[in-house]
């Protein structure tokens, strides 16, 4: 089969289309016929070394790339009864120590990491949802707000934040929208209370119209201090990258949150999205041999959804 690796680390020139045999299923796992992958920073992030340098990758001949897969169900190992060949599926790759990702004709992934893709939804949809759809799930899970509360999602235009935001509305939250001044509309529509532009200070912002400061806040733009400095005494913080969370300044919980494959979940985002509730957003699909291209585009900024590659 076809799979997009790096043999060594780099910008995305980097990234080869080689010739690989078919993984192996074995038990518990699911062997998926890709339809779909998108393109994510992480994959930026594994391209260029930057897993590896940071010890979360053990050094190997090549490097698959690539976490979000939807595609159908070629073969089932041993034990697995809830998915059978033919079935429409999305998954997430989260393990770093096997050596191809989901940027290829096929993946083989444990069967817990897999739920049911969404009816009436395109693979290329579909295969925005796994990564964003679940670090955005389980960083609300993390500060354990109650319907009610109030909650600042930053880059909440972007894959993760998108989610986040409606997410927290379906569960009841006040969420403050901080993206740029062109993302209001879709910010609300997603169900923010309160927008705030990114380009006036966020603290300012957020307590013009929270004064006390909101109750928590999900940092999917990596802002630090600056969206902690918006958040009240003994709330709570989640960053969406493990590494760059600020100090628990006024007794404010901080957690880091890195995301795991959680099929049972991802089967209830899948429900989510199936019911028009939550928003796939694709920029552009482009075939597998043109990752490169995808990779630079990613770089460049200014996407809103995420590129798609289909083998």
């Amino acid at each position: 089969m076809r799979a997009v690796v790096v043999r060594s680390f780099g910008g995305p020139g980097a990234l080869e289309v080689v010739e690989v045999p078919v993984p192996p299923t074995g038990v518990g796992q699911v062997r998926i016929r890709v339809e779909a992958a998108a393109v994510n920073p992480v994959d930026v992030a594994t391209r260029s070394g930057l897993l590896a340098t940071a010890g979360l990758m053990a050094p190997r001949e090549i490097t698959g790339i690539g976490w979000d897969v939807a595609g159908r169900v070629a073969e089932v190992g041993g034990g697995v009864t809830e998915f059978a060949p033919g079935d429409r599926v999305i998954g997430l790759r989260d393990r770093l120590d096997v050596s191809l990702g989901t940027y290829a004709e096929f993946v083989v992934l444990d069967a817990d990491a897999v739920a049911p893709a969404p009816t009436g939804v395109s693979a290329v949809e579909a295969a925005t949802l796994p990564l964003n759809g679940l670090t955005a799930l389980q960083a609300l899970d993390l500060l354990g707000l109650q319907s009610g509360a109030t909650l600042l999602v930053t880059g909440a235009a972007g894959a993760v934040g998108g989610f986040a935001v409606e997410l927290a509305a379906l569960r009841g939250l006040r969420v403050v929208a901080a993206a740029g001044t062109e993302d209001e509309p879709f910010v609300r529509a997603a169900g923010a209370e309160w927008f705030v532009p990114r380009s006036t200070d966020l603290a300012e912002g957020v307590r013009a119209v929270v004064p006390s400061g909101v109750d928590g806040a999900v940092d999917a733009a990596l802002l630090g201090v600056r969206a902690l400095a918006a958040v009240r005494n003994r709330g709570s913080f989640v960053s969406v990258r493990d590494g760059v969370a600020p100090v628990p300044l006024r007794g404010i919980t901080v957690k880091e949150q890195w995301v795991a494959a959680h099929g049972p979940a991802l089967a209830g985002l899948s429900s989510l999205a199936e019911r028009g509730l939550l928003s796939l957003r694709v920029a552009d699909a482009l075939p597998l041999d043109r990752a490169a291209e995808a990779h630079e585009r990613l770089a460049e900024g200014g996407l809103r959804g995420r590129l798609v590659l289909t083998p």
